[in-house]
């Protein structure tokens, strides 16, 4: 495995690998490696002649307060992960080689980063788009592999990857979760045992939604009220916000026909965690 932290040879990489008519498969990452970032390498290199895996902590994509300078970081150990999944590269560029002095361009995708997390988090989603155009353009990827557990952060891109005519594939994989139910996140590492505990308000409250849309309950606003006296009820956990929406428009939808996401952050002690869920109507049921 070659490690890379130029762009100048990230991009000369690339252009081999396309000339040579080799596919490439990308994972854009912040590093921490969990299994569900070594299961998107995993699907990535099952689907191409090559596979990078980039390790940058963006920081266009933290707000004032948060947490960029104690971001958990192990590059080493990262290192020796990315190799054993299959990584052909690991690319690890340095804020200033991405972001070079007067670097003043950036990428806003409009409605669909409004919402939710964007709404939470302002600017958030302007440093998601702008890196990830960067970093498509020195990679040059056939399929780009993202987790569905942000997924607000996967519309934003495929929206962009489509309104931009970019000549790749987005493609979404399920969220990762530990045995009891916690989605894997590098920032659970921040989570005492007792916040850890309250965490698990999030997943079991997605979980009896979706139970309650099978069996039949497609009013939106009934589902929501369960899910905010679930995670409310935890001393340690504070919600943020709890939306049911459309798929592909991230537009709040009050009945459930077809196919919804109800996605939800939370502040568990200080940590902000995100998850979501798709909930299907049962059609036998009536509506």
């Amino acid at each position: 495995m070659e490690r890379l932290s130029s762009p100048h040879d990230m991009q000369q990489w690339a252009n081999d690998q396309r000339r040579s008519g080799r596919t490439v498969a990308f994972v854009p990452t912040m590093g921490f490696f969990h299994p569900g970032h070594l299961q998107l390498m995993e699907y990535g290199r099952s689907r191409a002649d090559r596979l990078v895996v980039s390790l940058f902590v963006n920081p266009l994509q933290f707000g004032p307060g948060e947490d960029f300078e104690r971001y958990p970081r192990d590059e080493e150990r990262d290192l020796a992960l990315a190799r054993g999944a299959g990584a052909d590269v690991l690319f690890s560029p340095s804020p200033e080689d991405l972001y070079p002095v007067h670097f003043q361009t950036h990428v806003t995708v409009e409605k669909v980063s409004r919402g939710l997390c964007g709404a939470s988090r302002p600017g958030h989603f302007r440093g998601v788009a702008t890196v990830v155009l960067k970093l498509f353009h020195l990679v040059q990827p056939h399929w780009a592999i993202f987790g569905l557990k942000d997924y607000q952060q996967y519309v934003v891109i495929r929206r962009m990857v489509e309104d931009l005519n970019l000549d790749l594939e987005v493609v979404g994989r399920p969220t990762v979760r530990e045995p009891d139910g916690l989605a894997m996140s590098s920032r659970n590492v921040y989570l005492s045992p007792e916040e850890r505990r309250s965490a698990l308000a999030l997943s079991a409250s997605l979980k009896a939604a979706r139970e309650r849309c099978r069996s039949g309950e497609r009013r939106a606003a009934v589902l929501l009220e369960d899910v905010v006296r679930r995670i409310s009820g935890e001393a340690r956990a504070r919600l943020d916000y709890a939306r049911i929406v459309d798929p592909e428009t991230l537009d709040d939808t009050d009945l459930i026909r077809d196919k919804a996401v109800l996605i939800l952050a939370a502040w568990v002690g200080k940590t902000r965690l995100i998850d979501n869920g798709f909930l299907e109507g049962n059609p036998d049921c009536p509506a």
